[in-house]
């Protein structure tokens, strides 16, 4: 006997059975809590005495729980229920495929999950009513067929719908997977990238905490429910968060793993047991973990294992081994798996179609009774999140077509041979002659599926998915005045624009309506940012509150965290910080509480690092601020090129949804996000925005009369020449660049006779959209008069060449070149970044005054208007090298 099979085996049955007995009778007088703890002293006195004490961290292959709890409903209309969706759901993917075989679909991660979602369905996922204000449900990516197959047999869907699976691009189609943009009142969650979604699901059930224990919310029983495929777990992001899971209390939390042993190509963890692996890892990590192994088809044959020979069979059989079993006959279970004469007696009594059932119908993830117990006691179980781990068969009942195949994840077509033995196994009311057909099965509206489906989701709340796109909360938000400090000039007082948002975040917090609304999230750089402030007079949230005393009491701003704290600071997690962001940025819906979030970081670390979860944010029509410190490829001097932001500005311009700036001065900002928050607060559309911000510390000045709009818009006139020469140009700056662009206004006007204009282009983005949405107007609509974009609005009357810089790279401003009416040079900051003084960099980077000076004399001398020496002598007087170093080159 191995030593791993020593540790199965009992020497001492009796000693063992007192025990055994010692511990029921723990829980019997004293609770589950009691013998939890007792357990626990026994581990960590284990270790001490030299005892692999890891043993603890996996238990036998077979059922954590051993009793089940009666089921709530009725099994027989339940089955013939899940049957009519499975028909259903791989009819719809057929036709799709008959019509156009490029559209997909995915049939074995929804028939392997069916009845675990069935359950969920049936009994247990409450929505949002006058009585509950509902859980939240992430649903699989992967299987949006059983939903909406679910959905047709609700009446929810027609025919006609399901026929336009994965065709939307005229309206009235079915998303491919779950997308709140394209199907707002359904799809709550986007879960199809791969990872994301539970790392959303762990800070969704946080934020649900936090608002609870900020009186914003009563939380009560509503539960987060996550559910995944084994193969998805796998992701870094899957894993990243399962600590802090634990760490946060998070008991509002059950992650459902449907381990069906495979992912895309073959098996998830093909030489070992991926339910061992994910035992031992959410255990470790602090989880609950509730296993669902076997269906009751088993437990007869448990009972009559008193050797345990089936775990011991268990311990080192690989997955890659397990999953043959659920894939070929029954004989060939009898000869490999139970393949010793004490084995073989256990199903002796069985023929080999019922040992085939064992391991496809038999399967914990299959039986409604064991799915059912296991989501019972995950609501039971409290002061730490939960996983159940389900083991099924993926593509369960599509016989030879895929079932437990590697080839399941890729199935689209079935024969029509194949087609007939599904209809058989599921005993679906339809013909032979009208198989080709590939007819839908609906009973009729008043049939017992139909009736029983509406009666456990009207005792539910009503149906799901379903999403709320309004909140019933109106907000109003101060008016401009209000933050008058940031409008005024700073007179000889320098400050960062960084500084400007806290000055500007001291107000709205303050304001008795908006201010508790305020979720300010930082990932530990709150001291870079200049917002430690908020420690003392806000709190940090923790759900602890705060049992020590801070090594820093004595100081003004010292380090308070609370229970009912407003600041989430969310550690060296910018991932982390990101989803807390995503859930507040979407309380509105789940919550009916219209939360206003600033998630503050470094701008590098922001959409290259996190953008897959900003797009998801798009998707699931997130609304709140992202704020990129630190912005700039130059200005955050020392730090380098990890560090350095030049190109986020580019990222943040795919995203549809999003609405972003690039600020230089107080005003500025305090005009943007009190827009912003007008658009998603008092009218609630659906968008958010993005604004870059520096530590650069500067003289701001008052703002102009009459500007706001065009703030808003993207362009305003700064600064216009006041000189008379006869030479004219156009300089347009954003974000710090904008005052070496003013700089070079100065010398072009002293020391070369030009004429310069100085423009703010608050956001190159917005204008870029503004102009392509006059031009399509335009080519549709040609005898009508043409639109005019902000850019040519601004720039048609202003004399001579444009020339515009900012701190990003060239890209960034050279979006509004098609609508620029004049010669149009770009400078940037192409190339990577490095460390140095933010006036090397810039010189460096070719976007200093001296450059922008240089940039606007060739344009003059490339237009004709002055002559090439001097040029040259410009060149000579600032310094500057033929000879200097490509920065995009090296």
């Amino acid at each position: 006997m191995s030593d791993e099979n020593k540790k199965l085996h009992d020497s001492d049955p009796a000693e063992t059975q007192e025990w055994l007995e010692a511990l029921d009778a723990v829980v019997e007088f004293n609770g589950k809590d009691r013998a939890s703890f007792l357990l626990s002293k026994i581990n960590a006195s284990a270790r001490n005495l030299g005892i692999d004490s890891a043993l603890g961290l996996v238990t036998p292959y077979r059922n954590t729980l051993t009793n089940d709890e009666p089921y709530p409903g009725d099994l027989t209309i339940e089955h013939r229920i899940d049957a009519i969706n499975r028909w259903n759901l791989v009819i719809m993917v057929l036709r799709g495929a008959e019509k156009a075989g490029s559209l997909g679909g995915h049939i074995s991660s929804a028939s392997s999950i069916s009845r675990i979602y069935e359950v969920g369905f049936n009994h247990h996922f409450q929505v949002a009513n006058k009585q509950h204000d509902g859980d939240l449900v992430f649903l699989q990516g992967h299987s949006t067929e059983w939903q909406y197959a679910r959905s047709f047999l609700e009446g929810r869907f027609n025919r006609q719908k399901l026929n336009r699976f994965r065709q939307e691009a005229e309206k009235g189609g079915l998303s491919s997977y779950p997308h709140p943009w394209l199907m707002p009142d359904y799809w709550q969650f986007p879960t199809v990238s791969m990872g994301l979604g539970l790392l959303q699901a762990i800070y969704q059930a946080h934020f649900m905490k936090y608002l609870d224990n900020r009186d914003l919310i009563t939380q009560g029983d509503r539960h987060v429910w996550y559910h995944s495929g084994d193969g998805e777990m796998e992701e870094p992001e899957s894993r990243g968060a399962l600590a802090l899971a634990a760490r946060y209390l998070l008991d509002n939390l059950t992650l459902v793993v449907n381990c069906n042993l495979q992912c895309l190509d073959g098996p998830v963890f093909g030489n070992g047991s991926i339910v061992n692996e994910f035992e031992s890892m959410f255990v470790g990590c602090g989880w609950h973990v509730i296993k669902v192994i076997w269906g009751r088809q088993w437990d007869d044959i448990f009972a009559r294992d008193t050797d345990n020979l089936i775990l011991q069979r268990m311990e080192n059989m690989p997955d890659g081994e397990f999953q043959n079993y659920g894939a070929k006959e029954g004989a060939y279970a009898r000869e490999h798996f139970f393949n010793s004469p004490a084995l073989k007696a256990l199903v002796e009594h069985l023929d080999d179609r019922a040992l085939q059932s064992l391991f496809r119908d038999g399967m914990g993830g299959h039986d409604f009774v064991k799915i059912h117990s296991a989501f019972v006691e995950a609501r039971r179980r409290k002061g730490r999140p939960t996983v159940i781990l389900i083991q099924s068969i993926k593509g369960f009942g599509l016989g030879e077509a895929a079932e437990g195949l590697n080839i399941a994840h890729n199935a689209k077509k079935i024969t029509e041979a194949q087609l007939k033995a599904f209809r058989d196994r599921w005993e679906i009311p339809v013909a032979d002659k009208d198989l080709k057909k590939l007819p839908y099965y609906l009973p009729d509206k008043n049939s017992d599926e139909v009736n029983y489906v509406k009666a456990r989701r009207q005792a539910l709340g009503g149906l799901l998915p379903q999403r709320r796109q309004k909140t019933t909360i109106s907000l109003k938000v101060p008016p401009l005045k209000d933050f008058s400090a940031l409008l005024a000039a700073s007179g000889d007082r320098e400050m960062s624009i960084t500084m400007s948002l806290s000055r500007f975040l001291s107000v709205l917090m303050k304001d008795k309506t908006l201010g508790k609304h305020v979720v300010p999230i930082i990932p530990d750089e709150c001291r870079t940012f200049g917002l430690e402030g908020m420690f003392r007079q806000y709190g940090i949230y923790s759900p602890y509150g705060q049992k020590y005393t801070p090594v820093d009491k004595q100081q003004l701003m010292y380090y308070r965290q609370a229970k009912d704290g407003q600041v989430m600071e969310e550690g060296i997690n910018e991932a982390g910080a990101v989803c807390a962001w995503l859930a507040a940025a979407t309380a509105y819906s789940h919550h009916n509480v219209p939360m206003i979030p600033f998630y503050i970081y470094y701008s590098m670390f922001g959409f290259q690092r996190v953008g897959d979860f900003i797009w998801a944010g798009g998707d699931m029509r997130a609304r709140g601020f992202l704020i990129g410190g630190t912005a700039g490829r130059t200005a955050l001097s020392g730090e380098g090129l990890q560090h350095n932001d030049g190109h986020s500005h580019i990222f943040s311009a795919v995203v549809p949804t999003c609405v972003s700036y690039d600020v230089t001065y107080g005003y500025e900002l305090a005009v943007v996000i009190r827009e912003g928050m007008r658009r998603m607060i008092e009218k609630q559309e659906d968008i958010f925005y993005y604004l870059t911000v520096g530590t650069e510390n500067y003289c701001h000045p008052a703002m102009p009369e009459g500007v706001e709009a065009d703030i808003i818009k993207g362009l305003y006139l700064f600064k216009k020449s006041k000189a008379k020469n006869k030479l004219n140009v156009q300089l347009l700056g954003s974000g710090t660049i904008l005052r070496e662009a003013e700089a070079a206004a100065v010398l072009l006007e002293k020391n070369h006779g030009v004429n310069a204009g100085v423009w703010s282009a608050t956001s190159f983005t917005e204008l870029r959209r503004d102009g392509m949405v006059c031009s399509r107007w335009n080519m549709l609509n040609s005898n009508k008069k043409a639109k005019v974009s902000h850019v040519e609005q601004c720039l048609t009357k202003a004399k001579g060449p444009v020339i515009a810089a900012s701190d990003y790279i060239r890209s960034f401003a050279d979006q509004i070149r098609q609508w620029v009416p004049a010669r149009y040079v770009v400078l940037g900051t192409d190339g990577f970044g490095r460390s140095d003084t933010r006036e090397k960099l810039r010189e460096f980077h070719e976007v200093d005054r001296y450059f922008i000076t240089l940039a606007a004399l060739k344009a003059l001398v490339d237009e004709g208007k002055l002559p090439v020496a001097k040029l040259t002598a410009a060149m000579k007087k600032y310094g500057i090298s033929a000879n200097k170093t490509d920065p995009v080159t090296v």
